[in-house]
């Protein structure tokens, strides 16, 4: 046992001990032998693969002696070669103990892993024998199951054709049944005859040249055949739905019948169907009256309803069996579109017919439900009939231009109640203490009442372009109805419109057959067109074209400025008739006084003359009417220069006062000359020249027509002194209070000094009343 201790010592040399462990890697530590285990295992594949052969490695398994100590002297001096020496001695004696200790302690294991080893190499020769035998047994089992395998797919391809032959004896057996099945399915269930009949066909012509197979064809061919004609039968009722049409014309294609014929029939059909749709709808419209007389009962139902059952009904059915012909008959749309195109245009005349029996304003926004579903419910049709689309814009387009047109009729309408009611106001008698609205409550009425009138239908025209609409998204109404039809049509008209009627009383009410305007109707309506100049006719526009957008690219549109010239002309023209009427009906009562009076045989003036009082009085409350609805206005500054008068063939024999004239002959000269020096430095008198929106420029126009009156009737009469002298009181009355009306008292002053003058030419006794007098029965009168 030494000697083996010894033996296994030496020969283990230095790779199983822990020193040489720990010289090898240069630190220590214990590790348990494994190199005999390990020599006698082998490495492990990896290992070997990983570790790379290295001679100088004392602790790997290709440790080479002579490599090592060849290397070591060449690298190594003496001194660490002497100390390599000794530390190499301790190593082995210390692997030498270690090993005779691990040998004594594991003997006995040793002993009886060796007998283990031996007895594992006898179970394992057994092992193989076994092995063997079960190999050659698996060999017989694999030999076995391949013939059971050959024998089974033989057998699955018996049972195969068994199988086939028995399909198509079954088919064979379907075949011959299938007259039966045709004569029995086609009276009561035709779409299952057709079905059996479209299996067998094909099979039926692959094998007609065998008799029996001819046989069959001939009389399912036979059966069909009277299909076909039951088919066509009923294809010519008039009581087929569209669903029905559908599937006869199906099944009679699919009996290979003639294409061409069956749409023919397909539209004929279809179109005496639509055409009872058609005259259902025409049947709720009443007869049209060729007189033209407007009789015409209203409509039963609405336009709402009559839409909702013209699209359920005729454009529903037009789309299902357009949709079915072109499912039948493919593209082939020669013919299907002409008959739609013919359908559709007798659909809008009819709906135009509808819309045209809208003859009141009604319910605008039940109007624009009913185009909207029209043209929401058109688009199927449209895809169908694409130049339809263009028709269907243009018959919303009329029906909304239509409604704004008669929006325009219903402001017209409005506008001239307003005015009846303004005429019977100002037209009503006045109880005693009681006194009706004046001419600025009338005003604002009217006005007020106006515009909200045109408010109210902007908003109402306004729901044909709510963004819930529809047909607001067509290009018309983005751009043409907005200006053309709305800003121009509606608004622009009526204020134009107002203008005019407004204007047409001043211009001539005789000729439209209706009684003359009172004058204060005439200064009201001036004052409104005035104020429409000045802020409405703005206003009104702005609202337009806030809630009606125009676009850029749009029609021209009239500028608010040409509008509000026109207000300005009609307002112009009103206050100028009405300084006509007024200064009119104040000449009226002069002309009359003086044509009815004796001017030769008249006595000595001891009073005013009532008519001249009568004058004061009308222009004082002419001058209370105009201040009601236009401003003062400036007056020309008084002047106490005598020189700046219009010159008089009278003058003063005293002093006069300051606005009375004096009509005291001069020194003896020709009154002509003078009369005519006077006119060369007065200034001249237009009495028609236009007058200013203000009250002294109209009171200054009536009194200007007044006096100017009673100058040419003066001319034409005959005078003697007594009337001399009535026509100087009368004139000095009027210049005592007719000054404070006009815009310059000089105008007074002229024209009075004028008829004076006159009076005095035409005066076979001019001999003039003292001033004194004159002043007296003035102030007293």
């Amino acid at each position: 046992m030494a000697a083996v201790a010894a033996g296994d010592g030496t020969g283990s040399g230095a790779g199983g001990s822990p020193e040489a462990a720990a010289g090898g890697t240069g630190g220590g530590g214990w590790r348990r032998p494994h190199g005999p285990l390990q020599r006698y295992y082998g490495p492990s594949a990896a290992e070997a693969a990983e570790a790379a052969p290295d001679p100088t490695d004392i602790n790997g398994p290709h440790f080479d002696p002579e490599v090592f100590m060849t290397k070591v002297r060449s690298e190594c001096p003496l001194g660490q070669l002497l100390a390599r020496e000794a530390a190499l001695g301790r190593e082995i004696r210390a692997l030498d103990s270690d090993m005779q200790t691990l040998l004594y302690e594991n003997y006995n294991k040793f002993i009886s892993a060796t007998d283990t080893i031996r007895k594992m190499k006898v179970d394992f020769r057994h092992m193989e024998a076994e092995m063997d035998d079960l190999a050659a047994n698996m060999a017989a089992i694999s030999a076995s199951s391949a013939r059971v395998s050959a024998a089974l797919q033989d057998r699955h391809r018996r049972g195969a054709q068994l199988a086939g032959v028995q399909a198509l004896l079954r088919k064979l057996q379907a075949l011959v049944e299938v007259p039966g099945r045709l004569r029995r399915w086609a009276g009561t269930e035709p779409a299952r005859a057709l079905r059996c009949y479209g299996r067998a066909r094909a099979v039926l012509r692959h094998y007609r040249h065998l008799p029996s197979f001819r046989a069959i064809e001939d009389e399912s061919h036979a059966i069909m055949a009277e299909l076909a004609q039951r088919l066509r039968a009923r294809l010519r009722e008039e009581t087929l739905d569209p669903k029905e049409l559908t599937e006869c014309v199906e099944m009679l294609l699919q009996l290979e019948e003639p294409p061409e014929e069956l749409s023919e029939e397909f539209l004929s059909q279809a179109g005496a169907r639509l055409e009872a749709e058609l005259a259902a709808l025409e049947a709720e419209l009443p007869a049209s009256d060729p007189s033209g007389a407007a009789t015409t009962p209203p409509p039963a139902s609405d336009i709402l309803d009559f839409v909702d059952r013209g699209s359920s009904a005729f454009v529903g059915t037009l789309c299902q069996l357009a949709g079915s012909y072109r499912a039948l008959f493919g593209g082939d749309a020669g013919r299907l579109e002409p008959f739609a195109a013919a359908l559709a245009t007798r659909y809008f005349e009819l709906l135009e017919r509808r819309l045209a029996l809208e003859r009141g304003l009604g319910d605008t926004s039940l109007l624009v439900r009913a185009l909207d579903r029209f043209h929401r419910r058109l688009r199927a049709l449209l895809e169908l009939l694409p130049e339809g689309a263009t028709a269907a814009a243009a018959l919303v387009a009329r029906a909304a231009r239509e409604r704004v047109d008669r929006y325009l009729r219903a402001l017209q309408t409005f506008f001239l109640g307003c005015l009846g009611d303004v005429r019977q106001a100002l037209a009503a008698p006045r109880p005693p203490g009681k006194e009706g609205p004046g001419l600025p409550d009338l005003l604002a009425t009217l006005a007020a009442s106006v515009l909200g009138q045109l408010k109210a239908v902007l908003a109402y025209v306004q729901l044909f372009t709510a963004r819930d609409v529809a047909f607001a998204s067509l290009p018309y109404f983005k751009g043409e109805f907005c200006v053309a039809a709305v800003r121009e049509g509606l608004v622009v008209a009526f204020v134009r419109w107002l203008c005019r009627t407004a204007r047409g009383f001043a211009d001539g009410p005789a000729e439209r057959g209706a009684p003359a305007a009172p004058p204060a109707l005439l200064l009201l309506l001036a004052r409104l067109c005035l104020d429409y100049e000045n802020s409405t006719i703005s206003y009104i526009l702005t609202l337009t074209d806030e809630q009606f957008p125009p676009q850029d690219s749009g029609p021209a549109v009239t500028p608010g400025p040409a509008l509000c010239a026109e207000a300005r002309a009609a307002a112009q023209r009103l206050l100028d008739h009405y300084v006509q009427v007024q200064g009119a009906a104040v000449a009226q009562m002069l002309r009359k006084s003086v044509e009815t009076r004796d001017w030769l045989g008249t006595v000595e003036p001891r009073n005013v003359r009532a008519v001249m009082k009568r004058v004061v009085e009308d222009i004082t409350a002419i001058d209370v009417q105009v201040g009601q609805l236009f401003e003062e206005g400036v007056r020309r500054a008084q002047s106490s220069d005598s020189s700046r008068r219009a010159f008089s063939v009278y003058s003063s024999s005293r002093a006069p006062g300051r606005y009375a004239p004096s009509y005291t002959p001069s020194a003896p000269m020709d009154t002509h000359l003078l009369s005519n020096i006077q006119k060369l430095f007065s200034e001249r008198i237009d009495i028609f020249s236009p007058v200013e929106f203000n009250k002294v420029s109209v009171l200054t126009g009536i009194i200007k027509i007044s006096l100017k009156t009673l100058l040419e009737c003066v001319r034409l009469r005959t005078l003697g002194r007594f009337g001399l002298q009535q026509v100087q009181v009368d004139g000095h009355y009027l210049q005592l209070y007719l000054w404070r009306f006009a815009s310059d008292e000089r105008v007074v002053q002229g024209l009075l000094d004028e008829v004076a003058a006159s009076a005095a030419h035409r005066c076979l006794d001019p001999v003039p009343m003292e001033h004194s007098v004159v002043e007296l029965i003035c102030e007293r009168g």
